[in-house]
């Protein structure tokens, strides 16, 4: 249950719209919910500015919809990522309004189109082959209430391609800044703008890549101070940060 959903319910109660019983019965749920293969966590929106996400990969397509049914009842926006058209088209059943990412593998019901974000995240990409990462860390910000602008394909090989956009890189309030290979653009990124920029390493490159590790030590390792990084592919985890990075104070618990 998330903030406005819950002054909704107690100004109802106050004005006799709404009884003690009926308001005891959607309270009942709260802090969690046991489904018996899962706890869901009602309260997370309350706790930190957006419901409980579903990580999809290793569930059913019957237990991410029966979480995603549970937790959509009490909030007005829900991403599940790591997902398939399996368990979209069981979510389909319930909410005719769900969408599937194909890029990234992500699911997301928005109802709440507010916009909670100060400024721009910036999503800028070493290779179009990190587009699949930058698409779940765009996915995350814009239902969190981001607006966000996208740099693709700009990596170290041609440099002159990502110094060619100064102007785009300064207007943003947070930078997420993904590569794969030796993980070097955020480095350099880092070093043209004074705003925090999250580093995600990729599993994308050659045997000495080390599926990603080899560009999680690189960025880890950054002379950028300004710089700080997320796990290998974890761009929900950057999109996440970055949202609440660009949020006012006041606008963090909603």
């Amino acid at each position: 249950m998330d903030r406005e959903k819950l002054k909704n319910l107690l100004l109802s109660f106050k004005e006799g719209d709404v009884n003690l019983e009926q308001a005891l019965e959607q309270l009942r749920h709260m802090p969690f919910e046991s489904l018996g293969y899962a706890n869901v966590d009602h309260h997370r929106a309350l706790r930190q500015g957006f419901p409980e996400v579903i990580f999809g990969q290793g569930k059913t397509a019957d237990q991410v919809a029966g979480i995603a049914s549970r937790l959509i009842k009490r909030s007005s926006n829900l991403l599940i990522t790591h997902s398939n058209h399996e368990a979209f088209e069981c979510i389909r059943e319930f909410a005719d309004d769900a969408k599937y990412h194909e890029t990234c593998g992500a699911i997301t019901i928005r109802r709440d189109h507010s916009q909670y974000g100060r400024g721009m995240i910036g999503i800028v990409t070493a290779g179009t082959s990190d587009i699949p990462i930058a698409d779940e860390v765009a996915v995350t910000a814009e239902i969190m209430g981001n607006r966000i602008g996208q740099l693709y394909d700009v990596g170290v090989a041609g440099i002159h391609r990502v110094l060619s956009r100064l102007d785009f890189l300064q207007s943003a309030r947070v930078i997420v800044c993904i590569a794969g290979m030796e993980g070097a653009l955020p480095s350099v990124v880092g070093g043209l703008v004074s705003v925090p920029v999250i580093a995600v390493p990729t599993s994308i490159g050659y045997g000495a890549s080390f599926n990603g590790i080899a560009a999680l030590l690189g960025m880890l390792n950054s002379c950028a101070s300004n710089v700080t990084v997320v796990n290998i592919d974890n761009g929900f985890g950057a999109g996440f940060v970055a949202s609440l990075i660009n949020r006012d104070y006041d606008g963090l618990i909603r």
